[in-house]
This record gives C-alpha cells, sequence and structure tokens, in this order.
C-alpha cells in the first residue's frame, strides 16, 4: 500500500509543480518561441538547452519542445546530442536523489514488505518502465527517483534510460529540424523504439550471460 502511496504522491507532487509554475514557462509553448529564447544565448544556447532539460526534474520546463528547438537550431544529430546529455543527465540526477537516500530509511519510509515488492519490481520490470516513459509526461521525474530509491542497478538503469531518450532526442530534434509535427507518429515512435531498443539489450545480456557461465562452468 505504501508503494502505491510514493507513486501515487510522487506524480501529485510533479503534477502540482506544474500547476503553480507552468505559467512560468508560457513562453517556451512552442518550438520558434524556445528557438527565439535559445538563440538569445548564441553559442552557448546548447548548453542552456542541456541545463534546461536537467531542470525538467524539478521544474516544469517543456522538455520536448526544447528538444525540438535544440534541432532546429544545430539540425537533427547536433541538436539530438545536446537533446540526449540534458536528458539522461536528468535522470541520472533523479536515480541519484533516490540512491542517496539511506536503505534504512526507505525500509522505514515503504515498510519491509513494500520496499522489497518494489525492489522486485524495479529488478525485474524496471527497464522497460524506465525506457518507455521517457518521452510521457510526469512519470519520469517519478520513476528515475524511485529507481534509486529501491536500489535498481545502475547500469541497467543507465541502459533503460538511455534506450528511452536516444530515440525521443533523434524524434523531436528531427521534427525541429525539418518542422514536420504529427503528435500521433511522434508518440508512437517515442514508445515503440525504446521498447526495440530496451529488448534487444535484455536478449543480449541474456546471451552475454550464459556465454560468462557456459565459460565458467568449462574452468
Amino acid at each position: 500500500m505504501r508503494l502505491i502511496l510514493w507513486f501515487a504522491g510522487s506524480s501529485l507532487l510533479v503534477l502540482l509543480i506544474w500547476m503553480i509554475w507552468g505559467e512560468n514557462w508560457a513562453h517556451w509553448s512552442d518550438v520558434a518561441a524556445a528557438s527565439d529564447q535559445l538563440r538569445r544565448y548564441g553559442d552557448a544556447a546548447g548548453v542552456v538547452g542541456m541545463l534546461l532539460l536537467i531542470l525538467d526534474l524539478i521544474f516544469p520546463v517543456p522538455g520536448t519542445v526544447v528538444m525540438s528547438a535544440l534541432g532546429y537550431l544545430y539540425g537533427t544529430l547536433a541538436g539530438a546530442g545536446f537533446a540526449l546529455v540534458g536528458s539522461t543527465a536528468a535522470g541520472l540526477c533523479g536515480y541519484g536523489i533516490g540512491r542517496l537516500l539511506p536503505e534504512r530509511f526507505s525500509l522505514r519510509f515503504l515498510g519491509e514488505k513494500d520496499f522489497v515488492r518494489g525492489r522486485a519490481l524495479f529488478a525485474t520490470g524496471g527497464g522497460w518502465m524506465v525506457a518507455l516513459s521517457r518521452a510521457l509526461p510526469i512519470l519520469p521525474e517519478s520513476l528515475a527517483v524511485s529507481a534509486g530509491l529501491l536500489r535498481m542497478p545502475l547500469r541497467k538503469f543507465f541502459v533503460a534510460l538511455l534506450c528511452g531518450n536516444v530515440p525521443m532526442s533523434l524524434v523531436f530534434s528531427w521534427i525541429g529540424a525539418t518542422g514536420h509535427d504529427r503528435p500521433g507518429q511522434t508518440m508512437l515512435l517515442s514508445l515503440l523504439l525504446p521498447a526495440l531498443l530496451w529488448s534487444s539489450a535484455s536478449i543480449w545480456h541474456r546471451r552475454i550471460s550464459a556465454r560468462t557461465k557456459e565459460s565458467s562452468s568449462d574452468l
């Protein structure tokens, strides 16, 4: 029960922040406006875009709009590079916040039963949740902190984070660079490509693990 309340509460907190400060980001609401804002920083526009994506962990930054603006200013690949670094850094910061909390705090906060249940959930399905959530609102921040809190292995989290962020960065940067705006196709690609990448990464990891075990047994 506490685990469910944690997920609901953390998501609600992110939503409340959006409701309180969302209007302050109105001038970043579309690609053209966001591009104009970034252009003010000259050669540092890409770095500012990355910092904004990191701040998206806490503040209601329209992350996908910033990614498209980076694509508009720098082209698909360079824009995606800036977007990937920023969004990945945000995910790692969220994970780090959760991981810095002592395990005994997590046990007391969630209760031993829910802590064990949550840890098992992230050990088995955490990769899917992290990878598929990156293009969705609210969930990425909550899941990143939860992954750290529930001690999801860092390597697994990082791979899942990249599986979600790489296609999302490329897709939205491409939208900004080319001027295409197809919300349905964009959302489909932002969910389908991470699923394919994470599925491939999982299969590859299982094969490597199986080969390692076979090699160890032969010694």
